[in-house]
């Protein structure tokens, strides 16, 4: 969390600051938005694959006793390039806003579709303060989308109307097939005290696999992982699925 690369300040005097974006890179930081073919893209207003253009001082040196597996990561994705993991946009001013791990991805009914996707469609809804999605073992689909939505403070609609709504701006503004089945409302996330998102737990909570939670010492709150159970247990036993 010290070795910043991509952040609003230092900047110009008066600079605009955009909520929800990393914006500008930190000085001495060259990144760059790579194709599915691994060819630089230079225009603004597009996505792909963050990587970085040259060595910067908090760069990762190796991984301990493992070179070889630190090479395959980082940079044989993108010969050239060190490749961050994550997915991000270069907005029309240049700015960059990063978009999610580009390996959390789900295969529904054959179509790849990255979770942080979804969930940036999510998030646009007005009523929603944020959200993770989550992929899950389906019979039928091969995997199902698990929406956990947590709501801004105020927000009194009925959970079953505002279902509707999110899964109509996702099946809009992706399509039908990434529409969640289960949306499960939830006062809050479990986190880590940095502030992430413990999708590993939530993971492990769809799965109905309790044994597996694994160490929750680095949680914010543990009490938070109850509570998400018990909304889990509660969605499961009054409904099918939303689709």
């Amino acid at each position: 969390t010290g070795g910043i690369c991509i952040a609003p300040k230092p900047s110009e005097p008066d600079a605009e600051i955009v909520p929800g974006m990393a914006m500008r890179p930190f000085f001495g930081i060259k990144p760059v938005l790579m194709d599915t073919e691994g060819k630089v893209l230079t225009s603004n207003n597009t996505s792909g694959a963050l990587c970085m253009a040259q060595p910067w001082p908090g760069m990762a040196r190796t991984i301990h006793n493992n070179h070889q597996r630190f090479i395959e990561t980082y940079f044989q994705p993108y010969p050239g390039y060190f490749f961050t993991g994550d997915g991000a946009y270069r907005s029309a001013e240049g700015y960059y806003q990063i978009t999610g791990r580009l390996d959390d991805v789900i295969n529904v009914s054959g179509h790849r579709i990255g979770t942080a996707e979804i969930e940036d469609v999510l998030n646009k809804c007005p009523a929603v303060a944020e959200s993770a999605v989550i992929g899950y073992s389906h019979n039928i689909k091969g995997q199902g989308v698990y929406a956990f939505v947590v709501l801004k403070k105020g927000v009194d609609e009925q959970e079953a109307v505002l279902s509707r709504q999110l899964n109509k701006m996702v099946s809009e503004k992706i399509a039908k097939y990434a529409c969640p089945d289960f949306i499960q409302f939830a006062k809050r996330l479990p986190k880590t005290r940095s502030g992430k998102i413990m999708r590993r737990v939530l993971r492990k909570v769809v799965e109905c696999d309790l044994d597996g939670l694994g160490d929750l010492s680095t949680l914010d709150d543990p009490g938070v992982v109850q509570e998400i159970l018990k909304g889990h247990e509660k969605l499961l036993s009054k409904k099918e699925p939303l689709q």
